[in-house]
Order: C-alpha cells, then sequence, then structure tokens
C-alpha cells in the first residue's frame, strides 16, 4: 500500500469527478491537506499507509495545528476554530475517499470536530474608514490603478475575493463605451447572479484598463515576478495587497478583502436595505447566513427608534 501523501491526486479527481464538488473545493483541500502531510514528514511519518494512520497521530496533528500562527490576526495566536474545522474536514474527507474506495482507513468518527463559539463577530469598517483605505492607493502607477480598482471592486460589489479574482476583461466589453455597471457571474456553488459596480469602481476600473496594453485576459494582474508564471492574480496576492493598505491607512484591525465584503454588506444595511435585497447582492443561499450582520444595526436601528419616539412624545402632550 502507497503512504498517505500518494493517494491526494486520485482524491481531487474523485472530489471533483465522482463527488461533483468545485474546483475551488477540491483546491481547498488539497492545500490543507498538503499541510498535513507537511506535518506527517517533520513528524517521521510521511511513510504512514491509509491503514497505518491511528487515533494518535490525529490527536498530534490537532495540538499542531490548534497551534499554528494566525497570519489574519495581530494579536491572537493559534488558528481560530472554524480553520481549524476546515483542516479536519479535508482529512475526514480524505479517509472517506479511502473507505469509498474499499482501503482499510481509521474511521472518518474518529475524527472529531471541535466546537466553534456560537457567536459570530463581523469585523467592519465604517464608509469613512473605506475611503481612507482606497486613497492610499497610488494612482500614478500601474500597480496603484490596479490596486484603486480592486478596493473600489470589492466594496462595491460585495465580491467574495474568488470571485474577483475569476473576473475576467472581457466581461467588460468595450469598456470605453460601457454605460451599465453590472456584469453576471458564477459565484459560490455554481450560482449565477449579477453584481453590481458604484460609479467610483467603475471610474477606478476604466482607468486601470485604459492602460493595459496586454492580450491577457484576467482583470487583475500581478507586475513583477516570475516571467513566465501567470499574470493573474491570486487571492493570496489580493489578500496581501488589501492588508498592505489597511497597515498603510492605520484601521483598528488588519481587514482583509472578507472585511470589505463585510463592510459592503453592513453599509447597505444602514442605508436603509432589506434584509433579503442583501442576501440577492451578497450571493446567499440561506437567509440565515446573511441574519449575521443584523446585530452590526441593531444599535442604531435602537438609536433611530429612540429619536423617532422622543420626537413624537415631546410634540404632543401626554395626558394620563
Amino acid at each position: 500500500m502507497e503512504p498517505l501523501p500518494r493517494h491526494l491526486n486520485n482524491f481531487l479527481e474523485y472530489c471533483e469527478v465522482e463527488k461533483g464538488l468545485t474546483p475551488l473545493t477540491a483546491k481547498n483541500y488539497a492545500r490543507f491537506l498538503k499541510r498535513f502531510f507537511s506535518w506527517l514528514e517533520k513528524e517521521n511519518f510521511s511513510s504512514l499507509t491509509p491503514g497505518e494512520l491511528s487515533e494518535n497521530h490525529i490527536t498530534k496533528y490537532r495540538i499542531w495545528i490548534s497551534r499554528l500562527p494566525n497570519a489574519t490576526r495581530r494579536s491572537a495566536s493559534g488558528l481560530s476554530s472554524s480553520t481549524q474545522i476546515r483542516y479536519l474536514i479535508a482529512l475526514r474527507s480524505f479517509l472517506a475517499y479511502f473507505h469509498e474506495k474499499g482501503i482499510p482507513c481509521l474511521p472518518t468518527e474518529k475524527i472529531k470536530l471541535p466546537k466553534e463559539r456560537k457567536e459570530r463577530h463581523v469585523k467592519f469598517l465604517d464608509f469613512e474608514q473605506v475611503q481612507k483605505l482606497i486613497s492610499i492607493a497610488d494612482v500614478t502607477t500601474p500597480a496603484g490603478l490596479r490596486d484603486r480598482a480592486i478596493l473600489e471592486g470589492l466594496f462595491s460589489t460585495g465580491l467574495r475575493v474568488a470571485e474577483l479574482v475569476a473576473l475576467d476583461k472581457k466581461q467588460f466589453g468595450e469598456i470605453n463605451k460601457k454605460k451599465d455597471f453590472e456584469i453576471s457571474i458564477i459565484g459560490k456553488g455554481g450560482y449565477p447572479r449579477t453584481v453590481y459596480f458604484s460609479e467610483n469602481s467603475f471610474a477606478a476600473l476604466k482607468a486601470y484598463l485604459t492602460i493595459r496594453a496586454d492580450d491577457d485576459p484576467a482583470l487583475f494582474i500581478r507586475y513583477g515576478g516570475p516571467k513566465h508564471a501567470p499574470l493573474r492574480l491570486t487571492t493570496y496576492a489580493i489578500e496581501t495587497i488589501v492588508k498592505k493598505y489597511a497597515m498603510r491607512a492605520g484601521l483598528p484591525f488588519l481587514a482583509t478583502p472578507h472585511t470589505l465584503r463585510h463592510s459592503f454588506a453592513t453599509d447597505l444595511l444602514n442605508q436603509g436595505v432589506d434584509l433579503r435585497s442583501v442576501q440577492e447582492f451578497l450571493g446567499h443561499r440561506n437567509i440565515t447566513t446573511t441574519q449575521v450582520y443584523t446585530h452590526v444595526t441593531n444599535k442604531q436601528l435602537r438609536d433611530i427608534h429612540r429619536k423617532v419616539h422622543a420626537q413624537r412624545n415631546g410634540s404632543k402632550d401626554v395626558k394620563m
């Protein structure tokens, strides 16, 4: 029987062909499993076969991932429980593949998932902070024009970073002649939706595309780096760009592309947009996913309620 790492390619093909998972999901599984394989090598377990993997190995691996540094947080140490769960889900799916193929392996139920905290705290930027973040980009350079278009685009559309990365120039047609500020995309889970660009975002996009002289189909490309590497920016590259400007802007926490998505949703709710519409803008399949944003606006709604009723109570005498 071959060692565990040798089964990765067959597992990924199984995920896409037999399980019908999206290429992005398979890519994430590969990323998490490669971290598992790195741990195996570090602990001199790289020759382990599926049948030799034990609960003791899993326990040691769980301790190891719980202590990994969290690159998205400045102060907190260790990966969040939600990130740890993603690592373990990938590993459980890997074991399930062995069982599906009749290969002796540790039962999947031996990998228990940690409990997530019940309350999810959404970090977002207010409009002034977003404007400060966007204004940092130096639009006298091609990279600066690109970065301004990325930041404006993330905030005005609520796109996920993977959705932004997948955009192509052809989706915008002849941009100097185009008047509509909307395009159709295929979002998470393969579901289509329409995304809308603000005037500022569309203007930033036009300025960026005007200086593009290359034939690469990707909307956002890198400048510099290995000569023969793909030009299309990766999700990691865009995350790095956003974090760079967040640090330069002196924001209270290290913002990410998803922070701008949170900020987009929160801004809509604060402007009075109903939750169902926000759900459509974000591409959520279930309204309960969108409801995570409601607690963010609860304080503002309470303040509005108090202000309105205070005005009414002050405009007439109350007789008892």
